[in-house]
C-alpha cells in the first residue's frame, strides 16, 4: 500500500489534489484508516493517478475523467478514444475561436497605435522627501502581490504613483492587487508614474529601516533613493502599468471587522476546498470559502455549504494579505461570488488588498 504522500510524489499530483479527487469520487483510496483518517492506495492505483494527472494537464473536465478512469481497465477502448477525441475537438474549436478574436483585437490595437503615435515613457524630473517608516510600511503592504510571470514583465515591478502630496505604491499579479500610500513633500507638479523593478524596490526597502526621512528622485527612466550616505538607484521598467484605479471601484458588499490573529487561526485550521481549475503551477489551489452572516461574523464554510453568497478565495493569498495588512483588526469586504474580496485597514482606507475570487466546482 502507498501512503497519500508517496502516491502524490510518484503519481505527479499534490496531496491536496488527491484529497480533492477522493472527495469528488474520481480517485478514491483503497483504504482509509478509521482512527486517523489517513488514506492508503493500492500499487495498481499509481497508473490511474498518473493518467489522471495527464488528463488534468490536458484540461479535460472531471466528468469526462471519471468516465475515462471507469473504462480504462476494460478491453473495449472505444469509449476512452471517443472521449479523448471529443475533448481534442473542443480544444481545437476553442483555439480557433480564440485566434479569431485575438486577430480582431490586434487589428484594433494597430488602429489605435496608428491614430495615437507612441509617446515617450520618460517622465519629468521629480524630487521629493518621504517619511522612511511610511514608505517602508507601504512597500511591505504591497510586495506580496507583485507578479513573477516572465510573459508579463511590467507586473514584476512596483508602481510608484506620485500625485500631489501622496505617493501610492501598487503591485498586482492579476490574481491579487495591493495599494498603499505614503505622504510626501516637495512635489507640487502633475502626476508622475514609475514602475520600479522588484530587485530595486527591495534594495530601496532595505535602506528604510534606520532612516527617518529619505529623498526620492525620479529622473526620466531612473529612480534614486537617498537615505543619508546610502543610496539605491536603477532603471525603471520600460512599460506602462495597468490603470489600477479602474480596478478598485467595487460594488457595495458585506463588510465585517475581524480580529486578524483569530481569523488567521480559523483559516489555517478550518475546512478547505480545492479549485476546479488549476492555478499557475498547474495544481488546484487550496481554497477557503467565506460568508458574512447577518450578525457580521465571517464564516469559513465547510463542504456542502453552497449558500449563494459564499465567496471562494485562494487561502494562501488571503493569509498573505492578512500579514500585509499589519493590523490587529482588519475589515473584510465581500461582494458577489464573482467580485473581488477586499482586505482593508480600519484606520487607513487608502491601503488595501484585493483578491480575485476562485470559481467553485459546479
Amino acid at each position: 500500500m502507498r501512503s497519500i504522500g508517496e502516491m502524490a510524489r510518484d503519481g505527479g499530483l499534490s496531496v491536496s489534489a488527491l484529497r480533492f479527487y477522493d472527495r469528488t469520487g474520481v480517485l478514491s483510496p483503497a483504504w482509509v484508516d478509521p482512527v486517523s483518517g489517513y488514506r492508503w492506495y493500492e500499487p495498481a492505483q499509481l497508473a490511474e493517478a498518473r493518467l489522471l494527472a495527464r488528463l488534468r494537464r490536458a484540461g479535460m473536465p472531471l466528468a469526462d475523467i471519471r468516465l475515462v478512469l471507469a473504462a480504462w481497465p476494460g478491453t473495449d477502448t472505444d469509449l476512452v478514444r471517443g472521449l479523448l477525441q471529443a475533448h481534442l475537438r473542443r480544444l481545437e474549436l476553442g483555439l480557433a475561436n480564440t485566434r479569431t478574436e485575438f486577430s480582431a483585437i490586434r487589428a484594433l490595437l494597430d488602429q489605435r497605435e496608428n491614430q495615437n503615435p507612441m509617446t515617450t515613457l520618460r517622465t519629468p524630473t521629480v524630487r521629493l522627501s518621504v517619511p522612511a517608516p511610511e514608505l517602508a510600511a507601504a512597500l511591505d503592504a504591497v510586495r506580496f502581490a507583485a507578479g513573477t510571470d516572465p510573459e508579463l514583465p511590467v507586473l514584476g515591478g512596483i508602481l510608484f504613483d506620485i500625485e500631489g502630496p501622496n505617493l501610492d505604491v501598487v503591485a498586482t499579479d492579476r490574481y491579487r492587487l495591493a495599494v498603499a500610500r505614503a505622504r510626501t513633500a516637495g512635489h507640487g507638479g502633475s502626476r508622475v508614474q514609475a514602475v520600479v523593478p522588484l530587485p530595486l524596490s527591495d534594495a530601496i526597502r532595505a535602506l528604510l529601516n534606520d532612516a527617518e526621512s529619505v529623498r526620492l528622485t525620479v529622473d526620466g527612466d531612473r529612480v534614486t533613493l537617498d537615505a543619508g550616505d546610502r543610496q539605491a538607484a536603477g532603471q525603471t521598467l520600460g512599460h506602462e502599468f495597468p490603470d489600477y484605479r479602474r480596478l478598485v471601484h467595487l460594488s457595495a458588499g458585506h463588510r465585517a471587522t475581524v480580529g486578524t490573529a483569530a481569523f488567521r487561526r480559523s483559516l489555517e485550521t478550518g475546512p478547505v476546498r480545492t479549485s476546479e481549475t488549476p492555478e499557475q503551477d498547474g495544481e488546484p489551489a487550496v481554497l477557503s470559502v467565506l460568508r458574512v452572516t447577518a450578525d457580521g461574523t465571517v464564516l469559513v464554510c465547510a463542504d456542502g455549504d453552497d449558500d449563494q453568497n459564499n465567496v471562494a478565495v485562494n487561502r494562501e493569498y488571503l493569509l498573505h494579505a492578512l500579514t500585509a495588512g499589519a493590523r490587529d483588526e482588519l475589515v473584510l469586504e465581500l461582494g458577489a461570488p464573482a467580485a473581488p474580496l477586499a482586505v482593508r485597514r480600519l484606520d487607513d482606507e487608502t491601503s488595501f488588498s484585493l483578491l480575485m475570487p476562485v470559481r467553485l466546482k459546479d
